[in-house]
């Protein structure tokens, strides 16, 4: 009988919140093994079936006799990605051949672990034969395909288990040219043969065992990472002691659900790391150069693996909502569901940046405290971005309330964990500047990201620009569209990276009025427009949230009234302009620089002297009282163009019953994208492409602020770092998917466990 998953309340709270247990871990891994079996019954029905029916056979042989040996690659970093690829590329069965052939590669290592004689066909790509799990076979020439032939003793036993050694397993590799003999233990290098190295890490009774995963199809082999398996293991023995002293509910997490890491190449400056929504528990990533990195990225790319297999048990959104968001640690526009991604992944880094600006001293205890304080205002405003734009289920209400509720409790708890003399992101005077200095650097970067991505209705701007020069209020603003990425994506930019450096040792920003001024003298210079965001937000003017979250509109405006100034002879008042002045009295004064009323002595409806005022015309836009209110404050109507609504003053949490709730019953598509992260791919949607240089001053590990280039293809076709709606289950206490937990294997007529 087939049964749904069903996810207790106290287990789904729990991911919410950030964590979980190794049993709710150990809960998503079964599901997500359901979903392979799925995914594969799905590709042997479909085109690709005939191709991949030999390498099924054997699985299914395989696991009669030894279930874990099969299972350990039904969860394996390849197998998922494999079976997506497979689903999505296969009508046109690319240029390569069917895709559905690469089953037999990944059925080889359960064959080997359970030391189950196997002859298995398996196509070979530029002379190189790659058997994930096990290695990769080196120098076969032209030859298009090997024949891999797996003797074992007549007293051989299986194996399962991460390591693929088996001493008492032979492996043929037969060709046209010849035929190549592996070591008696597949586990250790000869001629022409590259093994997948086994790290492991122990502490304190804890144990975490991967694989270096290197033979994967169509990822970097591992000559072009920096450091070899002896580094690599050498490095994550340090990290893994980090995690499990500091953070050993996570530790715990990932002894029960990491399955592979996957070496990048690195990238200029920083790190690289991403996570494919497809194969749960493997982190991509390039070499960390020091334990605290490489602990930080496993916890940040763990938490997209987490929701990842959350979304295929429950929906959390709905379609629909804005589909390009702001997410301040991106340069790019992310989906809904990359958005979620990339709030719930930084849960991550704020608990690591937590512990450590409570356990340094010195420089370092002060960096740790600008990242905590940087991350924290990340997560709080993709909060806020999510709960304006995201139609979220009644679930997702939930999810993201249990979520904000852990920033809070963590931000109260800064001052005993993070905020020594005062350096930290809580109290004192040292904690209230560095918060004035991260919510500089994050208006000015959300600025520059408006002014690259979001581009105002011209109608709209021109019906503004003739209510400017009538004066008279503003009223809705126009709607905003914001233009998709495509391709590698950079970063702001090194100006911009330089003003958000000096802002580290800044005790306030640039006077507002004299950056205005300076946008007057160049309003194309991007950093101009950042400076004035941050220093608009920081002295509390007028239209502050507008500058910040309608930078386009205001530039846009701005240049518009320039040009028809700058064209328009002197002559006598409009007379439709000047009839329609008294009609609106209660316009008051504005900063100098122009703007309705600005000169009493000006005729109504002539243009004011001089360019526009960038501070006037925010003022304006934000609504028809705040003119004579320098405390801020005023109504503007949103990019959706619903008047007398701040577009940046929600919450940064939705409340309980806010959002979009709708049944969440769509389930996830095979292949979909699901979109944060760290960096993005090209065909983008999830598990973040590499990541590279920080946006913010300093190297950051984690922040995933820099610029994003596309990831190398993986075997899924693509890693994301984002997810999209994922699961069937409908809202309620108790939640479950029409996924089997005892779903009946595809392999063959016998039961597979999820």
């Amino acid at each position: 009988m087939i049964g749904p998953y069903v996810l207790p309340d106290d287990v789904f709270d729990a991911l919410a919140a950030g964590e979980g247990d190794r049993p709710a871990v150990l809960l998503l891994r079964r599901a997500r093994r359901s979903r392979n079996l799925l995914l594969l019954r799905r590709a042997l029905d479909g085109p690709c079936g005939g191709a991949a029916e030999a390498a099924a056979g054997l699985l299914a042989a395989v696991e009669r006799v030894a279930p874990e040996a099969a299972r350990s690659v039904i969860d394996g970093p390849a197998f998922g990605t494999w079976a997506a690829r497979t689903l999505r590329d296969c009508p046109a069965h690319g240029r390569r051949g069917c895709a559905g052939r690469d089953l037999a590669a990944l059925t080889v290592l359960a064959a080997v672990r359970a030391a189950h004689p196997a002859r298995i066909t398996v196509p070979v790509r530029d002379g190189r034969l790659a058997l994930p799990g096990l290695g990769t076979v080196t120098g076969l020439g032209e030859a298009p395909e090997a024949l891999v032939v797996v003797e074992a003793a007549a007293d051989a036993e299986g194996t399962p288990g991460t390591s693929a050694g088996n001493c008492r397993v032979r492996v043929r590799v037969l060709t046209a040219a010849g035929e190549r003999v592996l070591p008696r233990d597949p586990s250790r290098p000869g001629h022409g043969w590259q093994p997948v190295a086994v790290l492991d890490a122990r502490h304190r009774g804890l144990t975490l065992r991967v694989p270096l995963e290197t033979a994967a199809p169509e990822l970097p082999a591992l000559e072009t990472a920096s450091a070899g398996p002896a580094a690599w293991r050498d490095l994550l023995r340090q990290a893994w002691e980090l995690l499990v002293e500091n953070h050993p509910r996570r530790a715990e997490e990932l002894a029960a659900g990491l399955n592979g890491i996957v070496p990048l190449p690195a990238p200029a400056r920083g790190v690289a790391s991403a996570t494919s929504r497809h194969a749960f528990g493997t982190v991509l990533t390039s070499w960390p150069a020091d334990p605290e990195r490489l602990a930080l990225t496993l916890l940040h790319e763990f938490q997209h693996s987490k929701l990842s297999a959350l979304t295929d048990l429950v929906t959390l959104y709905e379609p629909g909502g804005g589909p390009r968001l702001y997410a301040p640690w991106r340069p790019d526009p992310r989906p809904p569901g990359g958005l979620l991604q990339g709030i719930y992944a930084h849960l991550g880094d704020l608990a690591f940046w937590q512990e450590r600006s409570g356990s340094r001293h010195g420089p370092a205890q002060a960096d740790a405290a600008w990242r905590l304080a940087q991350t924290r205002a990340h997560v709080e405003r993709g909060l806020t971005e999510a709960a304006a734009h995201v139609r979220l289920t009644a679930l997702g209400t939930r999810f993201l309330e249990r979520l904000a509720r852990t920033v809070r409790d963590g931000d109260r708890g800064g001052d005993r964990d993070g905020d020594r003399d005062g350096a930290g992101a809580g109290g004192g005077s040292g904690g209230e500047r560095l918060a004035r200095a991260v919510a500089r650097v994050q208006a000015g970067d959300e600025a520059v990201w408006r002014l690259r991505w979001a581009a105002a209705d011209d109608a709209g701007t021109e019906r503004l620009a003739a209510l400017w020069r009538a004066g008279r209020p503003a009223g809705p603003l126009p709607a905003q569209d914001v233009r998709p990425a495509t391709g590698a994506v950079a970063g702001p930019g090194p100006e911009f990276g330089r003003w958000a450096a000096r802002q580290r040792g800044a005790e306030r920003a640039r006077p507002a009025r004299e950056a205005a001024d300076a946008v007057l003298a160049a309003p194309d210079r991007a950093q101009g427009w950042a400076e004035l965001a941050a220093a608009a937000a920081e002295e509390d003017w007028p239209g502050a949230d507008v500058l910040r979250a309608r930078t386009e509109l205001v530039r846009d405006l701005c240049a518009r009234l320039t040009a028809r100034q700058a064209a328009m002879p002197p002559g006598p008042p409009d007379p439709l302009a000047s009839a329609a002045w008294p009609a609106d009295p209660g316009v008051g004064p504005v900063p100098s620089g122009g703007g309705p009323d600005a000169d009493a002595a000006r005729p109504p409806g002539t243009a004011p002297p001089g360019p526009p005022d960038p501070l006037a015309l925010a003022a304006w836009l934000a609504g028809p009282t705040v003119g004579t209110d320098r405390s801020g404050g005023g109504a503007a109507a949103d990019e959706e163009g619903g008047p007398g609504r701040d577009p940046q003053a929600r919450g940064a949490y939705p409340a309980r019953g806010s959002g979009h709730v709708g049944r969440g019953e769509a389930g996830p598509a095979p292949g979909q994208a699901c979109g944060d992260g760290l960096a993005v791919p090209a065909e983008s949607g999830s598990a973040e492409a590499p990541r590279a240089p920080a946006r913010s001053p300093g190297p950051d590990p984690a922040a995933d602020e820099g610029p994003v280039a596309p990831a190398p293809p993986g075997p899924g076709g693509g890693f994301d770092a984002g997810a999209e709606p994922g699961g069937g289950g409908a809202p309620g206490q108790k939640t479950g998917v029409s996924m089997s937990q005892n779903a009946r294997s595809p392999l063959a007529k016998t039961s597979a466990t999820g």
